[in-house]
């Protein structure tokens, strides 16, 4: 039952970064002059970590990001066979998510072309955002999830005041949004993409999955080698387990 406990929280806080994200990019709108611009999505994204880290920080740790749950596995803090389970948690809650956006928004009176729309899905290249190329996305995911995950190992280690480690990932996260949005949309979480991405129906953030998936993966591991190695935090308070 523990584990199954972790998974529903998992399942419901991912749920709750994807629709509360991207449901700000898609709903509420990326225009600063009608909606709340780019500004206003990074807080949306900052702020549902932030209450989920106070509502199922208890339970799961509030990884809610499948990156997040390696750096955990490869600093010792968790086992593969967990990891595993929570990724599962956490794909399903973003697909349900993004599933959900696409109803509300097939909703409207007016209508909504969600191939034109979308569902705040990450890209990068020609006709995305800011345009940039393969190689500063893969550069920015690899570096910003890096940082991001550093700050959870770090604010989440023994010793560290966990009182405020929620507010601190929370606006890690607003500051690498307010950064990154015009490079990729911001992954740093491969759930966050697989979800909007498979329910856009949008073949080009299909194929570009990969790239959030990878470079992530590949930040948060890591940060995950820095803390198991001792190189952040004395070797004393690296917690391993079986």
């Amino acid at each position: 039952m523990t584990i199954l406990r972790k998974m529903i929280a998992e399942f419901i806080g991912t749920f709750t970064l994807v629709f509360l994200g991207c449901g700000a990019a898609v709903i509420a709108g990326a225009d600063g002059t009608t909606g709340i611009g780019l500004a206003g999505i990074s807080f949306a994204f900052g702020l549902a970590l932030i209450g989920m880290a106070h509502g199922i920080g208890p339970i799961s740790g509030c990884h809610i990001n499948p990156a997040v749950s390696l750096g955990a596995v490869v600093a010792g803090r968790m086992t593969v066979f967990e990891m595993v389970r929570y990724w599962i948690a956490q794909v399903g809650g973003a697909c349900v998510a993004a599933l959900l956006l696409l109803i509300i928004m097939k909703g409207r009176l007016a209508g909504y072309d969600v191939g034109a729309g979308g569902l705040g899905q990450n890209g990068w290249g020609e006709g995305y955002l800011g345009e940039y190329g393969m190689i500063s996305a893969l550069l920015f995911e690899i570096i910003a999830t890096f940082l991001f995950v550093v700050v959870i190992l770090g604010s989440t280690s023994p010793g560290a005041p966990t009182t405020m480690a929620g507010l601190a990932i929370g606006l890690t996260l607003v500051a690498i949004h307010l950064v990154g949005i015009k490079v990729t949309g911001v992954s740093v979480n491969p759930a966050r993409s697989i979800g909007p991405a498979i329910f856009s129906g949008n073949v080009t953030a299909i194929a570009q999955l990969w790239l959030f998936i990878v470079a992530p993966m590949i930040g948060a591991a890591a940060a995950g080698i820095m803390f198991r190695e001792g190189l952040l935090i004395e070797r004393s308070q690296v917690a391993h387990v079986d």
